[in-house]
């Protein structure tokens, strides 16, 4: 649990020296905040363009990265939910948030500051500092608190396509002439660059491998993205949750906890179905039984957080990782 600081009458979570300015001022990398979309055929995306995918009450909705690497931030309402669509490209944090605020919807900017080479978002709201990785507020009025995350997809527009048809794609009419189509961070995915301080470093990892990270009640474990494509279905137990980790489509991955009815459930991948090897019955890639004697159950899904291993052991030192 982290302690909650006060400096000058001013309530933080995190040294105030640590949090560093990117270079932008305030909003210098602009939210969308009316986004515009078109039906996936009307989209003029290729089907290897990776988006942001999410689903909520029926509503379905890509966001693609070559869109929000210039703006990091969507505020949207999706199936009658106020979120937040989030991007860091120093981290290739992706993270979904519900942008409500003790029963208020608010909006998110940008702040132009960094805490460990990750966005710092702002709330129009209070004006408080909060960071994207933690989802919680580090600086003001709302310093301690944290934001409900929404479980959400990172894959190819061509897999996405498959699994919703029917989904919404956001266009680059976002009021900004932004050079859309053109990666201003280059080759900075893959090399082993760290634009900017980071509290903690760690080789177990190439800084810039992708993991899948958790935070369970305090404990916290990373999971690396080649590892669960390669297995396609891992089962774990990290604290008191049962995990299932799937995953079906490359640079995806979903997860579940694997208990039905205080059950607990074993998955396998057999003949190209997700089985449970407790009654054989058969799952599909949204944790719904689709055959067998648990046929209509439906598994919880879990929200995590993706992106770069350098930023997740940044913040949290002590991460176990999956296979050590």
């Amino acid at each position: 649990m982290m302690k909650i600081m006060e400096t000058n009458g001013e309530k933080h979570l995190v040294p105030l020296d640590k949090i560093k300015s990117g270079g932008p001022p305030p909003d210098g990398i602009p939210s969308i905040d009316e986004p515009q979309f078109v039906r996936a055929s009307e989209a003029t995306l290729s089907d290897s363009d990776l988006v942001i995918g999410l689903e909520i009450n029926g509503d379905v909705r890509a966001y693609p990265l070559f869109i929000l690497v210039w703006h990091e931030i969507v505020n949207d309402e999706v199936g009658g939910v106020p979120v937040s669509v989030t991007y860091c490209p120093l981290c290739f944090t992706n993270q979904v948030f519900e942008r409500i605020i003790d029963g208020i919807a608010v909006e998110f900017g940008t702040s132009g500051k960094l805490f460990n080479s990750n966005l710092v978002m702002y709330d129009r709201l209070t004006g408080s500092y909060w960071s994207q990785a933690l989802g919680m507020a580090i600086k003001g009025d709302l310093t301690g608190h944290s934001l409900k995350i929404v479980p959400f997809d990172v894959i190819s527009f061509g897999e996405w396509k498959k699994l919703h048809p029917d989904t919404l794609v956001l266009t680059t009419d976002t009021g900004h002439v932004r050079a859309y189509g053109v990666d201003p961070y280059g080759n900075y995915y893959t090399d082993n660059r760290i634009m900017f301080p980071v509290e903690n470093n760690d080789d177990r990892m190439h800084p810039k491998e992708i993991i899948l990270g958790f935070d369970m009640d305090g404990t916290y474990k990373a999971y690396r993205q080649n590892d669960v494509e390669e297995m396609i279905v891992i089962n774990d137990e990290i604290e008191k949750t049962s995990l299932l980790l799937v995953s079906l489509y490359d640079e995806n991955a979903r997860a579940f906890d694997r208990t039905i009815s205080d059950h607990t459930l074993t998955f396998e991948f057999s003949d190209g179905k997700i089985i449970d090897t407790n009654t054989n019955s058969e799952w599909n890639y949204d944790g719904l039984a689709i055959s067998g004697p648990l046929k209509d159950a439906q598994l919880t899904r879990l929200g995590f957080n993706p992106g770069f291993w350098f930023e997740w052991v940044a913040f949290h030192p002590q991460t176990l990782v999956y296979g050590e």
